[in-house]
C-alpha cells in the first residue's frame, strides 16, 4: 500500500510543515513526532512544498503475471426467452477493436436456460469463443447461480479484461464477481482504449460530469468495466469463424436463495434509446401543458418526446424519459433540443446523434457547441413556425 513517510530530521519549521496539508492530515504523535494522519488525501501537496522531509513510498505488492491472463471477454445478456440484449452486439464490436491492438482473442459468455440463438449471433458478430451456460436454473437472473456461472468462465479462461453492459442486470452481475476476484470495476464507462501493456484506460464522467476520469487496473486481472447501452455502435456482421464452448456447473453451484414463484412479462414499449428522432423538453418550456406542442412536433417528425433532469425533477415528464448521465444515453439520426441549456451530464447522455438541432434564446448556450444545426430565438415562436411549415411540406405531397 503506498504511504507518505515524514523525515523528521529534514522539518525546519514544524508548524509550518503541518500547515502544508490542507485536509488538516499532519499532527503530532504522542512522542511529539509528526505523523500523516487518517485524513491524507494523497493529494501530495506536502511532497511538493515540504523541501524533501515527505517521500512517497509504494510498497505494493508487484501485481499479477499478466501473460497468464488473455482475451478480451464480453457478457452477453439474455432475457428468459433467450433474446440477445443490443449491449451486448455492442461491446462485442468494442473488445474486437480493443483486442485487436494486443492480437489477443474475442470471448462471449452468455448465460441462460435458452442460449441457441444468442450464441450463434455472437459468433455472426465476430466472436472467436462463445462460452455457453445453459441450464434451468438460469432461466431467470438470480444472482448467485449467475455469479457463480461468470465466476467460473474466468477461473477457466482466463480473460484479461471482462467487459458487461449496464443493464440492471449487469450492474449487479459485474460488482460481485470482480469483489470474487479482488479486481478493479469502473461503471459506466463512456471510452475504452486498450495500451500494450493489456491495461485497459477506462475513462468516464466524475463529479457531475465536470471532469473525465482516467481509470487503471494495472496489477491485478481481470479488469471490469460496465458500459450503458448505445455507447458504442454495432459492428456489421460477418461469416461467423469461431467456436462454441459449453460449460456446466454443479448443482450445488446452481442453487439459489431466491425462488421466482411467478413472472408476469411488462407490456412492450418503445424506450427513447430506440428511438431515430427526439424533441427534447428542457427548462426553457415555461409550463407542462406546453409540452403539447413538442409532442406535435415529434409526432410529425416520426419519433418521441424526451427530457433533461429538470423537467423530470418538476414531474412534467417519467423519468424514463430523461437523458444524461443520471438518465438514459440516446444516440439517435436526429435530435432537437428546445429550450435547453446544454449542461455537460446533459450532453454526455446524447452527444453521439447524428444530427443536433438546438433551440435557444441564448446566443452563449452551450448546447450550442455541440449542435450542427443552431437556431437562437425563442422556441415559442421558432417550434410552432416548424410544426407549420413540416405540415405544409406534408400536405403538398
Amino acid at each position: 500500500m503506498a504511504f507518505i513517510r515524514i523525515h523528521q530530521d529534514r522539518i525546519a519549521d514544524r508548524e509550518a510543515a503541518k500547515a502544508l496539508c490542507p485536509f488538516g492530515a499532519i499532527a503530532e504523535n504522542a512522542s511529539g513526532a509528526l505523523e500523516i494522519g487518517a485524513g491524507c488525501r494523497m493529494c501530495r501537496v506536502c511532497l511538493r512544498r515540504g523541501g524533501g522531509a515527505f517521500e512517497f513510498v509504494d510498497d505494493a505488492a508487484p501485481g499479477v503475471d499478466k501473460s497468464k491472463w488473455r482475451g478480451v471477454a464480453v457478457v452477453a445478456e439474455t432475457d428468459p426467452e433467450g433474446h440477445l440484449h443490443p449491449v451486448g452486439l455492442e461491446l462485442l464490436g468494442k473488445a474486437r477493436e480493443l483486442a485487436s491492438k494486443i492480437a489477443h482473442p474475442v470471448q462471449a459468455v452468455v448465460i441462460g436456460a435458452r442460449t441457441g440463438e444468442a450464441a450463434e449471433k455472437l459468433l455472426a458478430y465476430g466472436a472467436d469463443e462463445v462460452h455457453v451456460y445453459e441450464d434451468p436454473a438460469f432461466e431467470h437472473f438470480r444472482i448467485e447461480p449467475y455469479a457463480n456461472a461468470l465466476e467460473d468462465f474466468i477461473s477457466s479462461v482466463h480473460p484479461s479484461s471482462v467487459l458487461v453492459g449496464g443493464t440492471a442486470n449487469g450492474r449487479s452481475l459485474a460488482p460481485r464477481v470482480a469483489a470474487r476476484f479482488r479486481t478493479g470495476l469502473t461503471a459506466d464507462c463512456t471510452v475504452l482504449e486498450m495500451s500494450e501493456t493489456t491495461d485497459l484506460d477506462q475513462i468516464r464522467p466524475a463529479y457531475g460530469g465536470n471532469i473525465m476520469a482516467h481509470i487503471n487496473t494495472p496489477k491485478h486481472r481481470p479488469q471490469f468495466a460496465t458500459v450503458r447501452y448505445k455507447i458504442f455502435p454495432i459492428p456489421p456482421p460477418a461469416a461467423p469463424h469461431g467456436r462454441l464452448v459449453r460449460h456446466t456447473l454443479a448443482a450445488d453451484r446452481l442453487a439459489s436463495a431466491i425462488e421466482v414463484l411467478s413472472r408476469t412479462p411488462k407490456p412492450a414499449e418503445k424506450g427513447i434509446e430506440e428511438a431515430d428522432v427526439l424533441v427534447v423538453c428542457g427548462r426553457g418550456v415555461r409550463r407542462p401543458e406546453d409540452i403539447a406542442m413538442l409532442r406535435e412536433l415529434a409526432a410529425l417528425l416520426g419519433g418521441e418526446v424526451a427530457s433533461t433532469r429538470a423537467v423530470v425533477e418538476a414531474g412534467w415528464l417519467d423519468a424514463k424519459r430523461q437523458i444524461g448521465l443520471s438518465g438514459r444515453t440516446v444516440k439517435p439520426k436526429l435530435i432537437v433540443t428546445c429550450g435547453v441549456s446544454g449542461a455537460i451530464q446533459f450532453v454526455a447522455g446524447m452527444g453521439g446523434s447524428e444530427t443536433i438541432v438546438a433551440i435557444n434564446s441564448d446566443p452563449k448556450a452551450p448546447i450550442f457547441k455541440v449542435a450542427h444545426i443552431a437556431l437562437v430565438g425563442d422556441l415559442y415562436t421558432i417550434v410552432p413556425e416548424l410544426i407549420a411549415r413540416i405540415k405544409a411540406k406534408k400536405e403538398a405531397k
